[in-house]
């Protein structure tokens, strides 16, 4: 069978008993706590927990997971066996309160036996036997129903059903909630096939595991109980790479001479194949018999692996939405991108190859996962815009690390440090890099490079966490009632003071507090016998909100009612700014794709500022159509909502800020319906209130990350104010009417042009005449001639076309020329062939004459420059210089 037949008969079987079969969901996963979807079960599991009501009580899928990064991270292996992978798909089959063991195992033996073929006798099934201190008991359910089936086919149970306890056959979701026993299956792939149970569990890659039944059917709780599920469900999970791998390597279980490897079947060949046009080289199928000493045809293979893997896991992350970037999940993948081009390198592959292989994989798995067709062209242009960034350090880096290693013998934690902060390169690619030359790497060093580099990052950060460790007030989070009016009469229930402010803290306050991206609101407080102007608000550590004030606070006291009133135009202004956010990030999805991810923003009452996942800059006509097709949503005035719902029931389409933690209620914006977002700011009640959107800048901040820049409402009005006054000036001053200012000036661009042409002309000749003029105060010095004098210049070009000049009529010689240009030296010196046999190096003249001067040069023996701050000694230094 091939994988597409594999893949499809399993969903083919289980919708024949009933089954939904349901879309694979994202990699990008809607759990704070995981870096990517890592299990089939990650989007089912608000059914478990009776969160939200499942569409079909039983359901099947083939689920796309990575495993790189955090607890779950295969990263380190793949390439160096055959059955670890970063990117894998889970076939998998759920029963949300339906069926459970019976069925479970019945159709599982079913499917491997009856359709697949699998030969019955190599075949075994582990339950769960707790072992003493572990949880529940024995899984007599499972048991007996393994025990039938492997009695109708004749064979022992006692040999077939294998015990594991808790590490290996009980599943919890984590240290409490759902959880229960699991039962798995394992096949032999020995050549004889009969060792008898012998090799399950033992990390052997002849005894395979290739599907896991967990029943979840306890509660697992705080005080260390599991107390029966009132609905019991099931759960299972299958490494659809290992059953074609398997299949394949047998060939349909006919021969079983091969070692077993996921690499084998038809998901890689055609990647391998591709490699192998590109290379030159071919696939051999080895694996490495020492790890520590591994051969040439070995490391090809691993880098076959490497490659496969890694170009089918970048290329659905991204078609994800997930880029390659600096932090955490983006991060991971900027390593595993990284990683394969090093691997390339070895191979001898040139830049840009990873990125030829996109195709190869859309080819493969676009009927499968349709976003990888959609997004095929962004993919690509995503890998190759990562290939030559790190491209254009990777040799420098490369030789640097040779340097090191040949000079020192080992890899410092500083030396690892510099090869990750100046070349990019993470790590375990400098760990990889070091075992191949069998020299150690100073991780522990390198991790106290990278604590002194966070420790300046925190430094540098001029934020201040305000804590209220003394106070005598209860921490509890203030409630903001801002989103419906801008005034209220609060009581106040405590005063915070620290070393440079003071801050008054309410039961409740209509203030918004700086979090999210949006600035703290100012206004005033007025008490009956005191005023304060509110300077800003900001959130302490217990969510309490802080309003920032200057002034007598020994006229109130706690207890006190207060009326807050909210600046009311400079609260409307940012909040036109922060709903402009919400009609720029659609756009911009629009106009450049769907990879486009909000990675921070800013918004006050003056501008806004939003940063977005995007491999390049943005095109002219691109950043020209989105703030187009922004406004056009502005003039629509579409209506502004804004509704809470539990997390887990937010509508679908509605954008999540990704690594953001959300809690278990969340806030939806709803803009016209064409932008939803999970939002705490404050908005618009419409979009027409925001007024016009203008972008007045676009740049990158970093690799993957853009940063536009943009004003509306009150603001852009101003700014266009000062735009029309600024033309307004510019046509007075070029006496030509704003209309006729651009044909203005080209005209004084092209005469100015002309004029400098001139210039040019008249300063060659004058300068051919000063050169005349030195060249008869040459002096004579052993067969040389030289020069030696301070010159008029008006910049160190001109001083070296000068020298140029002089060297030209001198013949062999020395021409040493300095000028004060801007308050500082400038200086040059020209050295001809003899001049330099002789040991006269231009180089060397300079760095000896500005050390003098208090600066510093250098250059080639035949010409150099300089520069030096003592003006008041260039002359007489000139003067005393000679050969």
């Amino acid at each position: 069978m091939t994988s597409n037949e594999i893949r499809q008969s399993f969903l083919d079987f289980f919708a024949s008993k009933q089954h939904a079969i349901v879309p694979s969901a994202s990699l990008m996963p809607d759990a704070p706590n995981l870096l990517f979807t890592n299990a089939g079960m990650n989007q089912f599991v608000p059914y478990f927990l009776g969160e939200r009501e499942p569409s079909s009580r039983r359901i099947t899928d083939t689920q796309k997971c990575i495993r790189a990064g955090g607890k779950h991270n295969d990263l380190e292996d793949v390439g160096l066996d055959t059955y670890h992978h970063t990117f894998f798909e889970m076939l998998g089959n759920w029963s949300i309160g339906d069926y459970f063991k019976k069925e479970a195992i019945e159709w599982a033996w079913e499917l491997i036996t009856d359709v697949w073929k699998f030969p019955k006798e190599r075949l075994y099934a582990s339950v769960y036997r707790p072992a003493e201190g572990d949880p529940a008991e024995f899984d007599q359910e499972a048991y007996d129903f393994w025990k039938a089936i492997f009695e109708k086919e004749g064979l022992d149970p006692e040999v077939h059903i294998i015990y594991g306890n808790k590490k290996d056959n009980f599943w919890m979701m984590g240290d409490t909630g759902p959880c229960g026993p699991c039962s798995e299956l394992h096949v032999d792939l020995t050549p004889e096939g009969d060792t008898k149970g012998k090799l399950v569990n033992a990390d052997s890659p002849y005894c395979i595991e290739i599907w896991n039944l967990v029943f979840i059917q306890f509660n697992a709780t705080p005080e260390g109980d599991f107390v029966p599920l009132k609905s019991q469900h099931v759960d299972t999970g299958m490494g659809f790479e290992r059953v074609a791998g398997i299949m394949a390597t047998s060939k349909n279980f006919t021969d079983f001479s091969t070692p077993p490897s996921n690499y084998n079947s038809d998901l890689f060949d055609t990647l391998f194949q591709e490699f192998e046009k590109l290379s030159g080289h071919t696939y051999q199928r080895t694996l490495p018999a020492d790890l520590d000493n591994i051969s040439e045809v070995e490391m090809k293979d691993i880098i076959f692996r490497v490659l496969a893997d890694h170009i089918r896991c970048l290329s659905c992350s991204i078609a994800d939405g997930i880029l390659p970037g600096n932090e955490s999940r983006n991060y991971v993948l900027r390593r595993i991108l990284r990683r394969a081009v090093m691997y390339g390198r070895k191979l001898g592959l040139e830049n840009g190859f990873f990125a030829k292989l996109v195709p190869v994989v859309v080819k493969q798995l676009g009927h499968v996962f349709p976003e990888l067709k959609q997004q095929e062209e962004i993919i690509q242009k995503i890998i190759k815009s990562e290939e030559d960034a790190f491209g254009r350090t990777l040799d420098r880096g490369i030789q640097l690390f040779e340097k090191i290693a040949a000079d020192e013998g080992k890899i410092s934690g500083l030396d690892a440090f510099t090869l990750y902060d100046t070349y990019g390169f993470p790590l375990d690619l400098t760990e990889l890099m070091a075992k191949q030359k069998g020299i150690s790497v100073d991780t522990a060093g390198f991790e106290v490079e990278m604590e002194k580099q966070r420790t300046k990052a925190r430094a540098s950060q001029k934020k201040t966490d305000i804590l209220v460790a003394d106070s005598d007030a209860p921490a509890q989070a203030t409630k903001f009632v801002g989103f419906d009016t801008l005034a209220d009469e609060a009581e106040l229930i405590d005063i915070v003071k620290t070393d440079d402010a003071s801050y008054l803290v309410f039961n409740h306050t209509p203030f918004y507090a700086e979090m999210g991206g949006q600035v703290g609101d100012t206004g005033e407080i007025n008490f009956d016998d005191a005023h304060f102007d509110v300077l800003d608000t900001v959130k302490d550590p217990n969510g309490r909100f802080l309003h920032k004030v200057a002034g007598d606070l020994d006229a109130i006291s706690t207890g006190q009612e207060a009326n807050l009133i909210v600046a009311h135009d400079r609260r409307k202004a940012i909040e036109r700014h922060h709903s402009a956010t919400h009609v720029l990030h659609w756009a911009l999805r629009k106009v450049l794709g769907t990879h486009v991810r909000q990675a921070g923003s800013y918004v006050d009452d003056k501008r806004l500022r939003f940063d977005f996942s995007h491999f390049e800059a943005v095109k002219p006509d691109e950043l020209a159509l989105v703030e187009k097709l922004c406004n056009e949503q502005l003039l629509a005035n579409s209506k502004v909502v804004w509704f809470e719902t539990p997390f887990d029931q937010k509508p679908e389409g509605v954008m999540a800020e990704f690594g953001e933690k959300y809690g278990d209620v969340v806030r939806v914006v709803d803009i016209g319906g064409f932008s939803k977002e999970l939002c705490g700011g404050t908005h618009v009640r419409g979009s027409g209130e925001i007024g016009l959107l203008k972008i007045v800048s676009e740049s990158g901040i970093a690799a993957g990350t853009r940063r536009i820049e943009a004003i509306a409402g009150d603001a852009l009005y101003s700014h266009l104010n000062d735009i029309e006054a600024t033309l307004a000036t510019a046509s007075k001053s070029l006496s030509a009417a704003p209309a006729d200012l651009l044909k203005k000036i080209d005209s004084v661009l092209a005469r100015n042009a002309e004029l400098e042409k001139q210039l040019k002309s008249f300063q060659q000749k004058a300068s051919g005449n000063l050169a005349d003029d030195l060249l008869k105060s040459a002096k004579d010095s052993g067969g040389l001639k030289l020069v030696a004098a301070k010159v008029d210049a008006t910049d160190p070009n001109a001083l070296r076309q000068l020298g140029a000049n002089l060297i030209g009529k001198l013949g062999e010689g020395v021409v040493v020329l300095g000028a004060e240009v801007k308050g500082k030296v400038s200086i040059v010196a020209f050295s001809s062939q003899n001049a330099i046999s002789a040991g006269h190096k231009a180089g060397d003249i300079i760095r000896d004459l500005t050390a003098k001067l208090d600066g510093r040069g250098g250059g080639k023996p035949d010409f150099a420059m300089g520069g030096a701050a003592n003006v008041a000694e260039l002359e007489s230094t000139l003067k005393a210089f000679s050969l």
